[in-house]
């Protein structure tokens, strides 16, 4: 099976060779230190009438879900949207986000895509190479169309494998019983089995993990508080 709707844009060759690069240096197993009790959550907020986007990592206790810290970077836009490279789009916020944290995870599930991507290098597996740390990727939509919907059962923890050129990159999974999927794939260091396990860990309630509601709600109070900073600047 074969995505829909994805090209090469010659104009962007380097950055896809150094996704091939990038590619080289997966780990698609796990490699950790057990247990897991700090995980992180990421997104990334645009404002793109300043040319200015946030990006934010909160960590949560694994067990209790409470956030542990959190942190957010604010930068100028510096690459385009390209579709396929999303990544290097966004990396460049979360990590410097992260180094501003005070308490570290030991595994971030980012919203996005890991190796269920066109060139098997979504945000979660850059960010994870970067940052040499454990990821899954857990995205509301499928990069690799079409996948058996047929097949998904209703039943929370069911899964439906994503296949890409002959291979599987991912799992549709059903976080909540009746209600639209997530698609979980290997980010970095961790093997699909860890990241179905730690997705739906992090779901005991809703579609989407905690880490990336929490994730979510921190960029978009602070995305407003952005809009507002511009606003301002713009009546003086």
């Amino acid at each position: 099976m074969r995505a829909s709707s994805y090209k090469e844009d010659p104009v962007y060759e380097v950055y896809y060779r150094q996704q091939e690069a990038l590619v080289a240096q997966l780990i698609t197993e796990d490699q950790f230190e057990s247990p897991i009790e700090l995980i992180g959550g990421v997104d990334v907020a645009y404002d793109e009438t300043s040319n200015r986007m946030i990006g934010a990592l909160v960590v949560l206790d694994a067990a209790s879900l409470a956030i542990v810290d959190q942190a957010y970077h604010e930068m100028e836009i510096t690459f385009p949207y390209v579709p396929g490279l999303f990544s290097f789009r966004e990396v460049p916020a979360l990590k410097a986000a992260f180094q501003k944290l005070t308490t570290k995870p030991q595994l971030i599930i980012c919203d996005g895509h890991g190796i269920a991507h066109p060139k098997k290098m979504g945000l979660a597996s850059h960010l994870g190479i970067t940052l040499d740390l454990p990821t899954i990727g857990c995205g509301k939509r499928s990069l690799l169309t079409p996948w058996d919907k047929a097949a998904l059962a209703m039943e929370r923890a069911a899964t439906v494998p994503l296949i890409w050129e002959g291979e599987i990159r991912g799992v549709a999974l059903r976080t909540q019983p009746a209600i639209k999927p997530v698609f979980v794939s290997i980010g970095h260091r961790v093997s699909i089995e860890t990241a179905i396990a730690l997705t739906l860990k992090m779901s005991p309630q809703y579609r989407l993990p905690e880490t990336t509601r929490a994730a979510d709600q921190l960029v978009n109070a602070l995305r407003e508080k952005l809009l507002r900073i511009t606003a301002s600047e713009e009546e003086e």
